[in-house]
């Protein structure tokens, strides 16, 4: 999933000549940036591709938020609805399986071709054939390589209809179109760069869709067209004039890569910089004291939690797996390693989604873990193991654990390990216990409920693995309620749904919810404009200005 892909530790090199002397890490003290130019410090060695059909990034759904459009988009205004984006409205159909869409007249992209309903259509086709990671959120409406063409057509010129497979509520489709792997490509631009390639019992097309191409090329109709990117190194945007809507109002971006949290405070101390996106607490402090600079942060929709693999005798009695929840500092660690980068949140869906529960009914409490302990037949507690992949603010977060687990007699051994690791023995189900972090792969709440809430097979053999496979918790009866959630329309009965299974999880799950992610970003104060969004997609640049 998106939020489960690491980083590789890279070096700072530099961008390309024409913007070298932004990029050079040894510029003077008190450089100032171009006027007409915003120049991001950001952590972009997880990039591996530009491709929207491919990319499953937390940095590239970002540049691609600001470079591609979309049918649909995420209202920021209300972020339990869509927008339209390309689409002037759409209808869905009685029977709701038939979906259509009216294009706004006149769209271009950025190469100056019109952009009709065979663009769509044709993205929709190249996506779903490519079936490289973010392929799922449209497959899973019953969408594949050999039916695709026909599901996902284009009507007229301006028409598109999009047919799923059974009766969703609409919201959810909605949702999952306003994903990044939904973005409209130029086709016409595209095939004029595709590479043959020779059909395999894997992949059964002559084709590869421009997809070589397009992880450094560009063909979308964004605020920003995509000048270059170079691994590790840089990524430059420059203002799109075709655009439909309101124009950019600088003429680029910069995103230069930078992955230590103090070296993106120096640069932003010194104007080398205009905003500085990867702070840890403490420079983040420095920032909001210095009169020059400001701060800004929003929700994302990932939650940090602990889970107890039910393949534990121990773990597996409901008692302890209650104990747990009273055995975290959540204070502590809101006041501590999360200050300004978490909130304390203890449900599965992150706040901003439809149906999300602001409930957080877990305090420190060892006394009460300890009589459940007690109730569970292990009163003087046992010992365990946690899975940890080394770094902040993971590490922070289980060695506060494991202090406070130590009140109430459970020993608990921290297993270190890098991202590889830990994700390889929690997906194997070997694990005791694992923390970890949990990212929404579209902003619809069936993302998180069905990894939390679901596991239509708990055997080890089962295809679908969810969070609480991994965990072996097996729950048919939330399994159902989950998938009944897809299916209802009406937004507020949707929502009901999502909060009654939230209130399952926190009394009966194996996983301790402990806060949501705060981004959050440190900027010079000539800055008009900046603004995080609520997911990764969503921090647009194009309103940004400079005074």
């Amino acid at each position: 999933m998106m939020m489960e892909k690491f980083a590789l530790r890279s070096r700072f090199l530099l961008a390309g000549a024409a913007m070298s002397a932004l990029l050079l890490a040894g510029a003077p003290a008190g450089a100032v940036t171009p006027a007409d130019t915003l120049v991001e410090g950001f952590a972009i060695d997880d990039i591996i591709s530009m491709d929207p059909g491919e990319a499953f990034e937390l940095s590239t759904a970002e540049v691609t938020g600001n470079t591609y459009d979309l049918l649909v988009r995420l209202d920021l205004s209300d972020t339990s609805k869509v927008k339209g984006d390309l689409a002037e409205s759409w209808t869905v159909s009685d029977d709701g399986l038939t979906y259509t869409f009216k294009l706004k007249p006149g769209l271009k992209f950025a190469s100056g071709n019109p952009i009709t309903a065979a663009d769509v259509a044709w993205s929709f086709e190249r996506a779903v054939k490519l079936d490289k990671s973010p392929a799922f959120i449209i497959g899973q409406f019953g969408i594949s390589g050999d039916n695709v063409a026909e599901k996902a057509k284009a009507v007229d010129e301006t028409t598109f209809q999009f047919t799923v497979d059974k009766a969703y509520a609409p919201s959810f489709v909605l949702n999952c179109l306003s994903a990044t792997v939904a973005s409209v490509v130029d086709a016409k631009l595209v095939k004029e760069h595709v590479a043959a390639v020779t059909p395999s019992a894997d992949y059964k097309w002559d084709n590869d869709f421009g997809n070589a191409w397009l992880k450094t090329g560009y063909a979308g109709s964004g605020v920003f067209k995509l000048r270059e990117w170079r691994a590790n190194e840089a990524v430059v945007l420059e203002r799109n004039d075709n655009y439909h809507g309101e124009k950019a109002k600088l003429a680029r971006v910069i995103y230069r890569n930078m992955k230590e949290s103090s070296g993106q405070r120096l640069a932003l101390e010194a104007g080398d910089i205009d905003v500085a996106r990867n702070l840890e607490p403490n420079d983040l402090d420095a920032i909001a004291k210095n009169a020059d600079l400001t701060t800004t942060s929003a929700p994302k929709g990932t939650v940090y939690y602990i889970s107890l693999n039910q393949k534990n005798p121990n773990l597996a009695k409901p008692e302890v797996r209650q104990a747990f929840k009273y055995l975290v500092d959540y204070d502590a660690l809101s006041s501590t390693i999360l200050k300004g980068i978490g909130e304390i949140h203890q449900t599965f869906l992150p706040k901003g989604v439809l149906g999300e529960l602001d409930e957080n009914p877990f305090k420190l409490d060892v006394a009460k873990a300890k009589e459940l302990l007690a109730k569970a037949g292990l009163p003087d507690g046992f010992s365990v193991t946690m899975d940890v992949r080394t770094g902040q603010p993971t590490t922070g977060m289980a060695e506060s654990i494991q202090q406070t687990l130590g009140q109430a007699g459970i020993k608990l051994e921290i297993i270190p390990g890098d991202g590889k690791q830990t994700l390889t023995k929690y997906r194997a189900r070997n694990h005791d216990i694992y923390i970890g972090q949990w990212g929404q792969d579209y902003f619809d709440p069936n993302s998180n409920a069905q990894t939390f809430a679901s596991n239509p097979d708990n055997s080890d053999a089962g295809k679908s693995k969810t969070l609480a496979w991994r965990n072996a918790w097996d729950i048919p009866d939330l399994t159902k309620e989950t998938e009944a959630a897809l299916l209802e329309k009406d937004a507020g009965k949707r929502a009901d749904m999502y909060k009654d299974l939230e209130k399952k999880i926190l009394d009966t799950s194996p996983f301790v919810v402990i806060h949501q992610q705060l981004e959050v970003a440190g900027l010079r104060k000539n800055l008009k404009g900046f603004a995080l969004g609520p997911s990764f997609d969503s921090n647009f640049v194009g309103p940004v200005s400079k005074e």
